[in-house]
């Protein structure tokens, strides 16, 4: 295999991952709480002209996007979106995971669970909602208390990890664990709470859908060069044999 053959086969393999990141991005584009992922080569697909481009010179360096999804109003009272930097804690038997998605419900012990039945970390442990209280009867303050009147029922655990936003790691669910590196999460500030909303999929469909169109033409720039490598090859094979 020639150099520019093996380049352009690394950047086809490279451009499928894109493809793929960039599918998956729009098939969740619906999905509360969701993040997109991309790449480097995202970023500067806009910056570059698909003509110019040379094989070999793809950035797969992927990160999240934990920018801010739009808040949409559902009046849902166990609904809760979050506004600013930070995550819901769901606990699982596995370890702690973290999530935008504030779409929650109750188990039948009137503990708050997220749509898993997993339970939503409060401060003081689960969130328990007394027998008394009927779920419309609750509100939430901005920094996530929960109360009925004026009785305070408990308050989510709210965390951020900073810069390390993108070392955490994607579990399904809009949800992510901590990285086998020790990364520990802290309590999360100005970070507001809004109940009877939901934050939406900050994944852009028009920006998706023009990534995916110079994706797809990349590809075929990079499949044309492996064919006209192979009609040069046999040209020159062709001469050489008389």
């Amino acid at each position: 295999m020639s150099v520019i053959t093996d380049q352009v086969s690394t950047s086809i393999d490279a451009l499928t991952q894109e493809f793929d990141i960039i599918a998956h991005n729009l098939a969740n584009v619906s999905t509360v709480g969701f993040k997109r992922r991309c790449n480097a080569f995202s970023k500067s697909l806009e910056a570059q002209d698909t003509e110019a481009y040379s094989p070999g010179t793809i950035d797969l360096n992927s990160a999240f996007d934990f920018s801010q999804g739009s808040i949409v109003k559902t009046d849902r009272p166990l609904d809760f979106a979050l506004h600013g930097k930070g995550f819901f804690v769901i606990e699982t038997p596995k370890g702690p995971l973290y999530t935008r998605n504030g779409t929650f419900q109750t188990n039948q012990n009137s503990q708050i669970v997220d749509s898993q039945g997993r339970i939503v970390a409060g401060q003081a442990g689960p969130i328990t909602i007394p027998s008394d209280v009927g779920i419309s009867q609750l509100s939430i303050s901005s920094d996530g208390t929960i109360s009925a009147g004026e009785i305070a029922i408990g308050k989510f655990r709210l965390v951020n990890f900073n810069d390390n936003d993108n070392k955490l790691v994607p579990t399904g669910d809009s949800c992510y664990r901590m990285p086998d590196e020790n990364i520990q999460p802290v309590e999360a500030e100005q970070l507001v709470v809004k109940q009877g909303y939901q934050e939406a999929s900050n994944v852009q469909i028009i920006d998706e859908l023009v990534d995916m169109i110079m994706v797809s033409r990349l590809y075929e720039a990079n499949m044309k060069s492996i064919t006209a490598e192979q009609q040069a090859s046999s040209s020159l094979m062709s001469v050489a044999l008389g």
